[in-house]
């Protein structure tokens, strides 16, 4: 079980028509159970409680009947947006958050604390563009940027294919429905956070277009090659804000693969309880995130959960635990998390640099270009393999960068 609720990605949909509304919605027999099972708990009171409300995730006592909750849960296939369209009225038990997880810092907006969000202008000149994204890697680990030459209507499109994909019938859908997120296209869900998710793993050997959804096909192409375009020119900036030749990071193939990750929230009946994304860092290289108007994202800053102000013309950059390592230290992977609201649906969409084959078995270690006498290495070399699965079995919200100290 521990394996299970430390796993952020899980199953999917099957029910029988998660597009229509609730009135019309017909649950499935596994979704009932689902519904039942959560009564039956909760009529219980006291004497049934999330094993993990009191600890983290992954280290929470065993609990049979949160157990049969998950299993008729991740038997529905239905994910979270089958849940909201079956007209459900309260979170069931597994989808509530623990306190710590929630309330662990208060959030407050860059405006309470005196604070600008950083958003760099890639229209600017050269040095004033690698000065901001030095300033915002080693201060923030986030910033947004502006005039980075996807064009608007890709953005557009791209989100509007989300919301079709998790919009579109059952029997559309369940071709792609998985539990093993290194698939090269796969539909997936979880017992743990409100959220759905669509991975297309891009590079560098992607599917072909007939593997593809036909709702996300055309615009999931050319946004990634819109993606590498960008990688390669952060990369380069990157490279330069660390004082090295423009190319280093590019030759160390910190880009070698792009994996997309389309997330949708659905609308949430208690919103307060739970996280579209519990509180983590991205293990990779670089993350681009696209945001839609709705928002959610929140970073970590200076011990308060910081709003990200979602811009229709901007991209969310943040670094990876990976360029962390590599850069020892210099520049910051910061924890983030997405919430939720009980009013609109929202959709994200990533695109992570540094996951998966060929890298898996690439070691590195902090970049020798940047270290000294006064600077020396704070990590041991690690091939990527070994720091994935350590970071999984460290468990959410925690990451392996600090076993690999020297």
């Amino acid at each position: 079980e521990r394996e299970r609720e430390n796993n952020p990605r899980c199953s999917s949909s099957s029910i029988k028509n998660p597009a229509c509304s609730a009135s019309q919605f017909v649950p499935s027999p596994n979704l009932k159970k689902l519904l039942a099972t959560t009564k039956d708990i909760k009529e219980e009171g006291g004497k049934r409680t999330m094993a993990a409300a009191s600890t983290e995730f992954v280290h929470a006592t065993y609990d049979p009947l949160v157990a049969a909750e998950q299993k008729a849960y991740l038997e529905t296939k239905a994910g979270v947006k089958g849940l909201m369209d079956a007209g459900i009225k309260e979170l069931p038990r597994i989808f509530h958050t623990p306190p710590h997880f929630l309330h662990d810092n208060p959030t407050a907006s860059a405006d309470n604390l005196d604070l600008t969000f950083p958003v760099i202008d890639l229209a600017g000149g050269r040095k004033d563009i690698v000065d901001k994204i030095r300033d915002s890697s080693e201060n923030w680990g986030f910033f947004q940027i502006v005039n980075h030459g996807v064009p608007l209507t890709t953005m557009d499109e791209m989100k509007a294919s989300v919301h079709r994909f998790f919009h579109q019938d059952i029997s559309e859908k369940k071709e792609f429905f998985g539990t093993d997120p290194t698939g090269k296209v796969v539909y997936l869900t979880n017992e743990r956070d409100w959220s759905d998710l669509m991975l297309v793993d891009m590079a560098p050997d992607p599917p072909r277009p007939e593997q593809l959804p036909s709702t996300m096909r055309d615009v999931l192409r050319e946004y990634s090659d819109e993606m590498f375009r960008l990688g390669d020119l952060l990369l380069e900036l990157l490279s330069e804000a660390l004082g090295l030749d423009p190319g280093h990071l590019k030759g160390m193939e910190c880009a070698a693969n792009l994996g997309i990750a389309s997330h949708y929230y659905p609308v949430c009946p208690q919103p307060e309880l739970t996280l579209g994304i519990t509180n983590h860092t991205d293990l990779g290289f670089v993350t681009v995130l696209l945001q839609d108007h709705v928002g959610g994202l929140q970073v970590l800053h200076r011990d308060f959960w910081v709003d990200v102000p979602p811009r229709p013309d901007a991209l969310v950059v943040n670094i990876g635990d990976m360029l962390q390592l590599i850069t020892n230290d210099k520049f910051k992977s910061v924890k983030h998390r997405a919430v939720v609201n009980s009013v609109e649906p929202r959709v994200s969409i990533g695109a992570f640099f540094g996951y998966g084959s060929p890298l898996l078995t690439r070691s590195y270690g902090p970049i020798k270009e940047l270290l000294s006498e006064e600077n020396p290495a704070k990590y041991r070399e690690t091939k990527i393999r070994e720091f994935f699965v350590g970071s999984y079995n460290e468990g959410i919200g925690n990451t392996y960068l600090p076993l690999l100290k020297i």
